[in-house]
């Protein structure tokens, strides 16, 4: 394992900004809003931010207050933050990002996660924090092969925290995050205290005559909405994700346009600029837009649509009401040992960016019996 920092060249950042301003724009008739896709006032807004008041290198340096490292594993390279807790019973915990995302996601919930006694938490709360890139995925990639499904992922991260030293850990996850998450824990229980998750689709019964209440039929319809006019994104990097490469690897408006559309749809409240644009940022010089969709196809072809990953270590869920398709519990514990259920006040999809001392707050209850 080696140590790494991101350092991404002055001429990256000239080139940025030379390509922001010879953007053709699209027309957008007046009116229209999000009912089609990004509008072009916003996405112009972002983009005039992004080349004239952004600024990349404080975003550098707060990720850089993190130790990082660089590992080959199973042929390919793995970067992770790994952010260790002054507190000697600190519990290993493993993040797992998810799409449109990255470890920045992360920044508000490492130092309450790592240095409870610093943030007026009980010490005995502590974890040591590991935050890998998922393969494929910024400094993570691109992948030299394919099939990196979440399942293979989940295989790379347990046998990272092999190398860190780490018997027994837990792990959280939201969006891929979630899946790898699970499979960690169906894969390698005798090493996993439990499965925090922030997000769980598929946790829904196929047929609306088997829902019991007014709440599951909400949920369904939720559910049923985002699959009918929010989907078209996953329908597209699940079959011809590299047709997709091109536009947003060669074009920054393009990648900010694709992503930029999902923190407004998913989010309960619209993120400060400079998130989004960070989230832009970094699989802008990474060169990696085009790998990280990749994600969609492999899991289609694994045959993970629709399958439910069997678990029996502790699962905890932190439920945010924006979620895409939020689960029901009962269909959750035909494959899940369901040891915690919060329904949470306010969030969406981006937990950790949203509502990060909510989510803290249930990740350090959760794991409290769990140590």
């Amino acid at each position: 394992m080696e140590p790494f920092r991101i350092a991404i060249a002055e001429e990256a950042l000239a080139d940025l900004r030379e390509r922001l301003a010879r953007t053709r724009w699209p027309a957008d008739p007046a009116g229209l809003g999000w009912e089609r896709g990004a509008p072009l006032e916003h996405v112009r807004a972002l983009a005039e931010r992004w080349r004239d008041g952004y600024d990349w290198r404080a975003w550098e340096a707060r990720l850089n207050a993190w130790p990082q490292l660089l590992t080959q594993i199973d042929g390919t390279r793995v970067h992770a933050a790994h952010v260790r807790s002054p507190e000697d019973g600190a519990l290993p915990l493993l993040i797992s990002h998810g799409w449109p995302g990255s470890i920045a996601e992360f920044l508000q919930i490492v130092g309450p996660l790592t240095d409870p006694r610093a943030h007026g938490a009980d010490a005995a709360d502590a974890f040591h924090v590991v935050l890998p890139s998922l393969p494929g995925f910024a400094f993570s990639g691109p992948t030299p092969d394919t099939g990196w499904s979440p399942r293979r992922m989940a295989g790379a991260f347990a046998t990272l925290m092999d190398r860190l030293g780490y018997e027994r850990y837990g792990v959280q996850g939201g969006d891929w995050g979630s899946s790898i998450s699970r499979w960690i824990g169906a894969d390698h229980p005798e090493r996993v205290a439990g499965v925090h998750l922030n997000m769980l689709s598929g946790a829904l019964p196929r047929d609306a005559d088997e829902l019991r209440s007014d709440q599951e039929r909400a949920r369904w319809e939720q559910a049923a909405a985002f699959s009918r006019e929010g989907s078209g994104y996953y329908a597209l990097q699940s079959t011809r994700p590299q047709t997709l490469a091109y536009a947003l690897t060669d074009s920054p408006v393009g990648q900010l346009a694709w992503i930029a559309e999902k923190y407004e749809a998913w989010t309960d409240t619209s993120p400060d600029p400079d998130w989004i644009l960070t989230q832009a940022s970094i699989p802008w010089f990474t060169g990696t837009a085009g790998s990280s969709a990749q994600i969609y196809f492999e899991h289609v072809r694994a045959g993970g649509r629709g399958r439910q990953i069997e678990v029996s270590v502790p699962v905890g869920l932190a439920l945010f009401p924006k979620e895409l398709s939020p689960p029901i519990r009962r269909y959750a514990e035909q494959a899940l040992n369901i040891a915690r259920w919060t329904e949470m006040p306010r969030g969406g999809h981006f937990a950790a960016m949203e509502e990060p001392a909510l989510l803290v707050e249930d990740v350090r209850a959760f794991f409290r019996d769990l140590r």
